[in-house]
């Protein structure tokens, strides 16, 4: 790679970190950076990231953080001995759903900035008010009712949007704003998302919306592809909805995720010596971006088992239902979907903590893989007609379903066909938890996806529906025993795989998406750029077999065993 070839900036923007990442033409990474806003803000008492106001239920973040953080880590490019002039395209990822609310003098002077001067020096009052709600946010349970109303019900607000009401969801964010706010709604100049609020800054102006991005606001006709008249209505207080199509930028959310937007603001031409024809491409979602860290086909699925758990798919079909959030492709002309899950790595902690440790051993792992894998399939010990167990594993409130913190162990018996609830005599604790917990995580995946994925074609046209591939990413990615598992349960005729690029598959996409602006042919897809150019070698590796003739089968009528259970248990909740 001659020493002047491009490089392509991609920076992911998240609860926690600003991280940043260059990559040349040929996708190798050639520099890597990052900000901690525990570790390295100055001035700011946020913990993981946030500040919390317990009596509302608020998380949200400081505006003048993230800008002390974009100027820090554009210094440590410059120390890790980056040439900026090298930069050809710059694309970004933000945590989705977060509102970022510009007075009109921030406006002006983010477009007159002073390169004397960082950013936070000089945008440090540049909004009408001064925070960001986090996607952790759960202040907005009445506007999420009246937003689930306001079509009929929940089913129709998500055939519109992609989504059913949620929390973090910025039109419920922007009716609570403007009802708690009311001065501050009005001193607003324009509305962006995390995502479009990154892309600004490089920008020296207001950067559209991105066109997947928009999808998590419960407020775009994804079909239409326009603002929704009713939803912004609603959110705006008044059937005139002109000032808060202006605040988001009604004709700024372009149809193609590659669109140069412009040219670097001269600010940085000037502080950090970029090229001026540098070109800034629309920033996404973080999750969008996600599924732009390696080039996926419609047919393979990305299961991320950190914290939270979250399931990416591509697809050229719009089928929305309540328990799935679907959104426009960031580059490509079909849709993705998502299902995420509040409790995850911490539920599988939790049962990993209660059983005992190994001998001469201090990883707890090494017992609950043990168990987990010894363990026959949903424990059914002797044949089909042996009893099921299935359990529900919520330390912490869950979303899908909306259950309250708490574990359910059920024994289903398929000679009678009932589902009672387990006791000592058929649910051995912790060790049947250590296969169950894992379990009941993909079950839920597979029961909320299965209307959603294809049937294989070609020589494998006689499977069952189910992806090609399951790439799984985040720290439970590196255990055999739940690749191994998910394998059983998801299915994938080509196996499960590991895709290993660290914490930076946000930033890592993003920066592909700049590559693929800016360098793509007339009518080259992201897929085929990236694909040509992408050493799968470098960034995969085969962890488990997918597809297994009957243990899959078995595994479908598990399905609808957790079906029942869930059922069982939101009998007896109640709404909020």
């Amino acid at each position: 790679m001659p020493e002047r070839a491009p490089l392509y900036l991609g920076f992911d923007l998240s609860t926690q970190q600003l991280k940043g990442l260059a990559v040349n033409s040929d996708l190798k990474a050639e520099h890597e950076v990052k900000f901690d806003f525990d570790a390295d803000a100055k001035g700011f008492n946020v913990k993981k990231g946030v500040l919390i106001n317990d009596a509302e239920h608020e998380v949200f973040a400081p505006l003048a953080m993230w800008l002390q953080a974009i100027d820090t880590i554009l210094q440590r490019f410059k120390e890790d001995g980056m040439d900026f002039s090298r930069v050809h395209g710059i694309s970004g990822a933000g945590m989705q759903h977060g509102s970022v609310y510009w007075s009109e003098t921030g406006i002006q002077a983010l477009e007159c900035l002073d390169d004397a001067f960082g950013l936070e020096e000089q945008l440090v009052n540049a909004f009408s008010h001064p925070y960001s709600p986090n996607w952790q946010d759960a202040s907005t349970q009445n506007q999420c009712d009246i937003f689930d109303r306001h079509l009929g019900n929940e089913q129709l607000l998500a055939d519109i949007t992609g989504s059913k009401a949620h929390h973090r969801f910025t039109g419920p964010q922007i009716l609570r704003f403007r009802t708690k706010y009311p001065g501050k709604y009005e001193n607003t100049s324009r509305i962006c998302l995390v995502s479009s609020f990154l892309a600004s800054i490089f920008l020296g102006r207001i950067a559209p919306i991105d066109i997947s991005d928009v999808g998590g606001m419960n407020l775009w006709d994804i079909r239409a592809g326009v603002w929704n008249e009713q939803l912004l209505a609603l959110a705006a207080g008044s059937s005139d909805t002109l000032d808060l199509k202006r605040k988001l930028g009604a004709a700024d959310v372009p149809n193609d995720g590659g669109v140069l937007l412009g040219r670097i603001s001269p600010y940085f031409v000037r502080r950090y010596g970029f090229d001026q024809w540098c070109a800034i491409i629309p920033s996404t979602g973080d999750n969008p971006s996600t599924i732009l860290a390696l080039p996926l086909r419609a047919s393979d699925a990305i299961v991320s088992l950190g914290t939270s758990t979250t399931f990416l798919m591509n697809t050229p079909h719009y089928r929305p239902n309540p328990a799935v959030h679907f959104m426009n492709h960031p580059t490509s002309a079909g849709y993705m979907f998502m299902l995420c899950y509040k409790n995850g790595g911490l539920a599988r902690e939790q049962v990993r903590d209660s059983l005992p440790p190994p001998p001469n051993s201090s990883n707890r792992w090494q017992t609950f893989n043990d168990v987990a894998t010894s363990t026959p399939p949903i424990g059914q010990t002797f044949d089909l007609a042996s009893d099921m167990r299935v359990g529900l594993f919520f330390p912490r409130p869950e979303i899908v379903p909306n259950v309250r913190a708490g574990t359910w162990r059920f024994i289903y018996k398929p000679k009678t066909n009932t589902l009672v609830p387990a006791d000592d005599t058929t649910w051995h604790q912790p060790q049947d938890d250590a296969r169950a917990i894992v379990e009941s995580q993909f079950l839920s995946l597979r029961l909320r996806s299965r209307d959603l994925v294809e049937s294989p074609t070609g020589p494998n046209e006689h499977l069952p529906p189910q992806p090609r591939r399951i790439y799984l990413v985040g720290g439970g990615s590196r255990n055999a025993a739940i690749a191994k598992i998910a394998g059983e349960v998801l299915g994938g005729w080509e196996g499960v795989y590991r895709l290993d690029v660290g914490e930076n598959a946000c930033a890592l996409g993003a920066a592909y998406k700049a590559v693929w602006a800016v360098e793509r042919k007339s009518g080259q897809s992201f897929e085929e750029l990236i694909g040509g150019r992408w050493r799968e070698e470098d960034f995969v590796a085969k962890v488990a077999e997918g597809y297994q003739e009957g243990i899959f089968e078995r595994y479908g009528a598990a399905v609808e065993v957790l079906a029942s259970a869930e059922k069982e248990v939101l009998k007896g909740e109640t709404s909020p």
